[in-house]
Parts: C-alpha cells; structure tokens; sequence
C-alpha cells in the first residue's frame, strides 16, 4: 500500500502513530516513562559539540570539525537520548505539536 504515491504518507505517519502509541502502553506496564522527542536535525547536530554539520543522505559517517566521528544512525541516537533527558523532568513538552502523554505526566508529578 506504500507504493500508492496518494497515500504512502498518510499510511507511514499511521503506522509510526500506532508504534508510539504501542511504545507508551508498554512504557506505562513496565513502569517506564516515555518521551516523544521531535526528529529534526538529529543526524545533522553534532552530538559532542552541537555544530551543524551537512551530508548527504548516502553519507553514512559523522565527521564533525571537533573531531567527532561516529556512524550517522549513532550520532542522531546520541541527540535523540540527549533531548529525551532534558526534557524529562518538563511537564507539558510538545513534540510535533502533540499533547503530552497524560500517563507519562502522571508519573513524573507522582
């Protein structure tokens, strides 16, 4: 259904929206907290200096000027679990514009 062109998006975005909602069920049964954390710029931003750094979507390897070289899935992993902590303790964060997983704010506050 992906190979439709009218509506691959429409699919994939319902898709990732059914992973999320999955991960935050899990999340809430074993006690765990989970936070959205937006995409953008997460395998562009450096992970050790924060510096911009632009590449192709067929570079796969992070070559910062601080000296930084890691494998581009890595890089963004390292941003995503940075911003994830930061915002962890921040009741009412928005990524995407989404509301915030009530159960999540539950268990912060609690």
């Amino acid at each position: 259904m992906v190979k439709n062109h009218n509506l691959a998006k429409s699919i994939t975005d319902a898709g990732w929206y059914q992973f999320r909602v999955w991960l935050e069920y899990y999340g809430e049964k074993f006690g765990k907290i989970t936070i959205a954390v937006p995409p953008q710029y997460t395998s562009v931003n450096c992970s050790e200096c924060g510096a911009k750094v632009t590449k192709t979507l067929s570079t796969r390897t992070h070559k910062c000027k601080c000296g930084c070289i890691l494998d581009r899935d890595e890089n963004a992993a390292r941003n995503i679990l940075s911003i994830g902590l930061n915002t962890a303790g921040h009741v009412g964060f928005k990524a995407w514009g989404d509301e915030t997983s009530i159960l999540a704010a539950e268990k912060l506050l609690g």
